[in-house]
């Protein structure tokens, strides 16, 4: 995992270049907007419970049949797998976010868990569709503008919301 720096500087050595003025522009960019970084993460992990609780209940609302006996999210061990995954994606999310780059996302969550799901039977439409609602309830956390950092926070939500997309992209 290379934060935005690391990945920067890796790259311009494996070219044997300096860093361009493009490339410190978008780091000093990345340190100017550090602490909407900062608050939005603080807010989705702080919130984390209630977005993965909410997130989960609206798709059960949506799929009955998830938790129907048969479903499968039946069983109390079953459900608590379920909730399990998907704080742990929004956990890796987090991660890709304060980073400012998806990698540790892609190879310490979303590598090979499609074809995991896929082995257990685990319907990846139906997590893809759980994402996405952990998606809306962190997005309208992160827009809440209430005790953060002044300024436009429309680059780091659209960040933040592709992060999200990738995952949900990666198991359906």
């Amino acid at each position: 995992m290379l934060d935005a720096f690391s990945k920067v500087v890796a790259q311009a050595d494996a070219r044997g270049e300096f860093l361009s003025q493009a490339q410190f522009d978008a780091l000093a960019n990345l340190v100017k907007e550090g602490n909407k970084r900062l608050d939005t993460v603080n807010r989705i992990t702080s919130n984390a419970s209630t977005i993965v609780a909410n997130a989960a209940r609206a798709l059960f609302a949506e799929q009955p049949q998830l938790i129907a006996p048969g479903g499968n999210a039946y069983t109390s061990r079953r459900m608590a797998a379920c909730l399990r995954d998907m704080e742990i994606i929004l956990r890796y999310i987090t991660y890709a976010t304060i980073a400012g780059d998806p990698s540790v996302l892609d190879d310490r969550c979303l590598n090979g868990l499609r074809e995991t799901y896929q082995a257990l039977g685990v319907p990846g439409a139906s997590v893809a569709n759980g994402i996405q609602k952990m998606k809306e309830a962190a997005i309208a956390i992160v827009n809440d503008p209430t005790g953060i950092t002044p300024g436009d926070c429309s680059a780091i939500v659209s960040e933040l919301a592709s992060y999200f997309d990738r995952a949900a992209a990666a198991v359906a």
